[in-house]
């Protein structure tokens, strides 16, 4: 199945692909030809072969692309059921990648122009969609990082407005973008952080990557339900980082469903991110009044300045060692195979031309 963890990707998409073009390409341009893995329909796979080299326009430089993440986001985009899925095909798949320019300066790159992609040899993208990265990040992990950790940097930081000393809950912290998001809640300051999970693995390594405490919600509800009741205390969850919805969500919300009045405090807030576990919850009335609840979708994107500047944060951690994702690289050529089996769980999958 298809993850649908990041409607936070779903609005980074919007910057970093834009709306369908049909812009031609400018005239008298000799054809260049490279590598790249081309989508001919919505519902087969990517395939390795020849494409033309796009040649920049008005405010656009070249890129030429050392890795690309395979994130879910390019593949909704590449089944057609995106609003800025290409409108027309052929077209070269992939939104975001790690690339040199001309002048060889290293970036993080962000694709706006179909039919261009980054899962490709070279591509043209808007001078100001490009990074410039720190030395001390390779270009895999600079591929692989900004579209999963972004989708919970960014809610922090907005929807939910983590403040130093909050505790977080992070529902669905086993899949990539729950790791990072135990990571960067640590960073910005939360006091206490608990991860759910379905993957005993994965929640025993989050403890050595900042968790304080882990639920497994691959137990029976009841007892779902009291390490639910039990890690939130007497004061409950500050920020709810909401990956899964569906029955996981419903257990939350009858943990902390609590008899009398919530106290004076902020209340939980829980950001809605991702439906891996099921796209509609039931919603008790108690829940929003006794928890001092509030529920918000994570679609809000922030002024570029803000999404620059958690970027430039987002890079130098990663440079120092201070936050870790997990990947695996692979061959352009071998994009098909890829593409169908993807990758470990936990792990984000690049494509190295």
């Amino acid at each position: 199945m298809v993850c649908k963890t990041l409607i936070i990707q779903k609005q980074i998409v919007r910057f970093l692909v834009g709306s369908p073009s049909d812009e031609p390409s400018p005239q008298g341009v000799s054809v260049v030809m490279m590598n790249a893995a081309v989508l001919r329909s919505f519902d087969r796979p990517p395939s390795f072969e020849s494409f033309n080299e796009p040649a920049p326009i008005d405010g656009e430089v070249l890129v030429h692309v050392r890795a690309a993440a395979l994130n879910p986001s390019t593949r909704l985009l590449a089944s057609g059921q995106h609003y800025a899925s290409p409108q027309q095909l052929p077209a070269v798949v992939g939104v975001e990648g790690v690339g040199r320019l001309e002048d060889g300066s290293r970036v993080f790159f962000g694709v706006r122009r179909p039919p261009n992609g980054s899962m490709c040899e070279r591509t043209a993208v808007p001078r100001f969609f490009c990074w410039q990265l720190p030395d001390g990040v390779d270009d895999v992990v600079a591929a692989a990082l900004p579209n999963p950790a972004l989708s919970s940097w960014l809610p922090l930081i907005t929807t939910g407005h983590l403040a130093p000393g909050d505790t977080v809950l992070v529902l669905g912290a086993t899949g990539v973008a729950g790791q990072l998001a135990i990571q960067i809640a640590k960073h910005l300051g939360a006091s206490r952080i608990v991860a759910a999970g379905r993957n005993e693995a994965i929640l025993d390594k989050l403890r050595q990557r900042g968790a304080d405490a882990v639920v497994q919600l691959d137990r029976p509800d009841e007892e779902v339900k009291r390490a639910f009741d039990s890690e939130c205390g007497a004061e409950g969850f500050s920020v709810v980082l909401d990956y899964v919805w569906g029955r996981p969500t419903e257990l939350l919300l009858a943990a902390i469903t609590r008899k009398g009045f919530p106290s004076l405090r902020t209340g939980t807030r829980l950001v809605q991110i991702g439906d891996g576990a099921g796209p509609v919850i039931s919603l008790p009335a108690a829940a929003l009044r006794s928890a001092a609840l509030t529920i918000v979708g994570s679609g809000v994107m922030p002024a570029m300045d803000v999404l620059s500047n958690a970027m430039k944060q987002l890079m130098d951690l990663a440079a120092r060692g201070r936050i870790h994702i997990d990947v695996e690289a692979t061959s352009l050529s071998d994009i098909e195979k890829a593409w169908t089996r993807g990758a470990t769980p936990g792990r984000r999958l690049v494509i190295v031309p």
